[in-house]
């Protein structure tokens, strides 16, 4: 069994890793811990596409969930996995290409209208993955 978490720098993130990694335990899976590197097109645009500035805004953007998470995984056979793209999509491409169970993804809990406005990577997720997805909710 192959489970596929996505992470970021958020509490919601953090749990996420936290849950996959417990549960891949118990079931004696594999687990992925992906970060997806996106640089949103606003802030390629004011930075007039320089490529180095916006390297730099996703080097600092991997190393702070990498930071975060890093502790998480510390003991574990948990593999750190780098990607680049819109995070849904690129969660959903590496699960399919890795033969994914489960994927694994925060929920933000921003309600349905916020998340039509502002877009929701776990609702997409459910929707477009070809395997189960877990979304772990906020605790309280």
């Amino acid at each position: 069994m192959r489970i596929v978490v996505g992470v970021d720098d958020s509490d919601m993130g953090e749990a996420a890793a936290r849950k996959a990694i417990a549960l891949a335990d118990r079931l004696a899976a594999e687990v992925d811990v992906v970060f997806v590197s996106h640089v949103p097109s606003t802030v390629l645009a004011a930075m007039a596409g320089v490529p180095t500035v916006a390297e730099d805004f996703a080097t600092a953007q991997r190393d702070a969930v990498w930071k975060r998470i890093s502790p998480v995984m510390e003991g574990t056979k948990a593999r750190r996995v780098d990607l680049e793209g819109y995070p849904p999509d690129a969660l959903v491409a590496h699960a399919r290409a890795t033969s994914a169970d489960l994927i694994v993804v925060g929920g933000r809990g921003r309600g349905d209208l916020a998340s039509l406005l502002l877009g929701s990577t776990s609702h997409r997720v459910v929707n477009h993955a070809g395997c189960d997805v877990m979304v772990v909710r906020e605790e309280g």
